[in-house]
């Protein structure tokens, strides 16, 4: 893993070498260091080009909606299947915060590839890798004439038309999923704390403790061979109730979540989606069945 001080210095020397400030995709293809390293340190890559004591780069820096999914692709023909938001950001070239903003949560990724690559034969490997498309219900009746699919993907808010008065005093639970000892897709905090803690392995996380006031946990995160560093977490349902319930946007580093609906979230808050985490990992485990 990259030092700080290197980091610095590859960027003062691809300054010299373009006569400006690379930007982020230039750094990442010239440099070789992945963006990954860089927010170990950096709460922007602005705030690496600053540090460095360059002007932002901020000429055709936006990249093409082409160029996201292009991106996004390779990245999962590398890992050999959908790309976790966390993985990406060790193994992509974009912020996964713009990718974000021009095609949704992270979790509709797959089916955004899925559009971008249809009838494309280069992507054709790739497309074999994402999981099946979702089957959808049929269209019911809302009105007159106006008809609305139902989307039966795990982790979608139904629309209100599905709804049905809940009975009193009876248990309500998420969709099924039964990923590994877990039957139900979690319905609250406590259901993504619970799941987290069997992905903690798999993502790369050793749980130190878990306590009430905020943040809620402290984690050992591996950050490169032989190399781990501490990282705070706060557990939301939905992304957004960070902000909801008035959480303090300095004091944490990561919220860990099991729907990302928070579009303004600030960018050094790093985002766990479970719900996408899940879809891959129930990927693998099928892939690694057959």
């Amino acid at each position: 893993m990259p030092v700080k001080k290197e980091i610095v210095n590859s960027i003062v020397a691809l300054g010299k070498r373009l006569g400006r400030a690379p930007s982020q995709a230039e750094f990442i293809s010239l440099s070789g260091i992945s963006f990954y390293y860089v927010s170990q340190y950096f709460r922007s890559w602005n705030d690496a080009v600053r540090t460095a004591r360059l002007r932002p780069y901020t000429l055709n820096v936006s990249p093409e909606d082409r160029a996201l999914m292009e991106d996004w692709g390779k990245t999962a023909r590398k890992l050999r299947g959908p790309v976790t938001r966390r993985a990406y950001i060790r193994e992509g070239k974009y912020n996964p915060a713009t990718i974000e903003k021009r095609f949704g949560p992270w979790s509709r990724l797959p089916e955004a590839f899925r559009s971008f690559a249809k009838g494309k034969q280069q992507w054709a490997d790739v497309l074999a890798l994402l999981p099946p498309r979702k089957a959808r219900g049929p269209a019911l009746k809302t009105g007159r004439h106006r008809r609305r699919p139902i989307d039966n993907s795990p982790s979608a808010v139904p629309p209100r038309e599905t709804c049905r008065t809940a009975l009193k005093g009876r248990t309500t639970y998420g969709n099924p999923t039964n990923f590994l000892g877990l039957r139900y897709e979690p319905v609250n905090e406590q259901d993504v704390v619970l799941l987290f803690g069997m992905l903690a392995k798999e993502l790369g996380y050793t749980i130190e403790v878990v306590q009430k006031g905020f943040p809620d946990s402290e984690a050992m995160r591996q950050i490169g061979p032989e190399r781990w560093q501490r990282v705070l977490i706060e557990f939301e349902f939905e992304s957004r109730n960070f902000r909801d319930h008035g959480h303090p946007i300095t004091g944490c580093d990561i919220i860990v979540c099991w729907r990302h609906n928070w579009p303004h979230c600030p960018p050094h808050l790093e985002i766990v989606e479970l719900s996408s985490v899940l879809t891959g990992t129930n990927a693998r485990i099928m892939a690694s069945n057959n």
